[in-house]
């Protein structure tokens, strides 16, 4: 089962960088901009993660939380998130709970061979929890300023 634009995205947990675990449910109220990357430290990733860093503070003054995921451990994500100053959690999805729930691992194709990873993709969600926009297949150039236009275009 995953979630589609217009229904109310399902309570998830998760750890998160800093010792911590964040829930949905701790977040309403917020927008949450939730982005799906392949891994720690790899170039479009790294370069994603510095676009959402650059324009955090005008999210943030939207009232819209960033989080990043993907299958990699907390401890790769401290080390990821320090050496590019990240000012927003990253989520270790290590049992892949949240990529099933998005829809998110795909069967891709690296060098000649396939094997199962995840698709760069956001998903918007509204204060209420409600899924209002989602990008998949996800260009990294730019990405991050089609997703604050989305957010400006909720308030």
């Amino acid at each position: 089962m995953s979630v589609s634009v217009g229904q109310i995205v399902p309570e998830f947990s998760a750890a998160a960088t800093g010792e911590r675990r964040i829930s949905l449910s701790e977040l309403r109220g917020k927008r949450v901009a939730l982005y799906f990357y392949p891994k720690d430290n790899t170039s479009g990733c790294t370069t994603e993660g510095q676009q959402f860093r650059d324009l955090y503070d005008r999210f943030s003054a939207l009232n819209t939380v960033i989080l990043g995921v993907s299958r990699d451990s907390v401890r790769s994500h401290e080390n990821f998130r320090a050496k590019h100053a990240f000012p927003f959690p990253l989520l270790a999805d290590t049992d892949e709970t949240l990529c099933r729930l998005f829809n998110v691992i795909k069967l891709k194709k690296n060098y000649g061979k396939e094997a199962l990873g995840v698709e760069r993709s956001t998903f918007l969600i509204d204060a209420e929890g409600v899924l209002r926009q989602e990008w998949r297949k996800v260009k990294v150039d730019g990405h991050a300023a089609q997703v604050l236009a989305a957010v400006e275009a909720l308030s």
